[in-house]
């Protein structure tokens, strides 16, 4: 688990409440795995599309920075989240260039990935619901600005958002290395591009690999066996940026 730093918690049951209830953007809900009187914030989260993680006394207390968090911790979200809609609005006439990031979990990659993209002109940026970083303060410090710019949405299922793109004409980019996959400055690129990266750790999930129309990958020419996530997509989208 990489352990947030800088991050704004939200603690105690009243404070969280208070701040469902005022709209407070929140990235993730933490709950006391079996804690008594905590359904109805659970209830709450979960209907306004917070993520909800049940975990036990030891990690509650480890993320605690005010020692009373009564079993129920909030994770400030930096921004709030966009919707699908707000992507397509920006790139409005343009063919939309949208990078999904499959499970990046370390959040100063995240921000590293959405400060890039909106550099290279990017209209959006997609995230899962789970299993991955969020626009915590970590993540919106790396960003350096960029959450201000660009849209960062999160959907419940990777695929189907695939799927959609594809059905607006768009060509789905998968970066991944090994049999199959073309070196990205031997593909087009050129129209409506889903640029798809992986996790830190084991790439791109199979299911979501399934769905790319290409799998590109960068030429190396040295003895390093990969790049950094955040370091491969600058590599990628200031590629596509130039075939655009």
């Amino acid at each position: 688990m990489i352990q947030e730093q800088s991050t704004q918690t939200i603690e105690g049951r009243q404070a969280i409440k208070e701040a469902l209830l005022a709209g407070h953007p929140i990235d993730k809900l933490y709950v006391l795995r079996g804690g008594e009187g905590l359904g109805s914030i659970k209830a709450k989260a979960k209907e306004v599309g917070i993520v909800v993680v049940d975990c036990d006394r030891q990690r509650l207390d480890l993320l605690s920075q005010t020692g009373a968090h009564q079993g129920v911790i909030a994770l400030a979200a930096a921004h709030d989240y966009a919707t699908l809609d707000d992507i397509w609005q920006k790139a409005g006439d343009a063919p939309p260039l949208i990078v999904v990031c499959d499970g990046l979990e370390d959040p100063r990659n995240l921000g590293a990935v959405i400060r890039t993209a909106e550099a290279a002109g990017a209209h959006g940026v997609v995230i899962p619901k789970r299993r991955s970083a969020g626009l915590s303060a970590t993540c919106g410090k790396a960003a350096a600005g960029a959450l201000e710019h660009l849209p960062v949405v999160r959907v419940p299922n990777l695929p189907s958002f695939l799927e959609e793109c594809k059905k607006r004409g768009l060509w789905i980019y998968g970066a991944e290395s090994g049999s199959g996959s073309r070196s990205v400055y031997d593909v087009d690129l050129s129209g409506g591009v889903v640029l798809v990266l992986g996790s830190e750790g084991t790439g791109l999930g199979q299911l979501v690999a399934k769905h790319c129309d290409v799998l590109v990958h960068i030429p190396l020419f040295g003895h390093t066996p990969s790049l950094n996530v955040s370091a491969a997509a600058a590599v990628l989208l200031f590629e596509v940026a130039r075939k655009r």
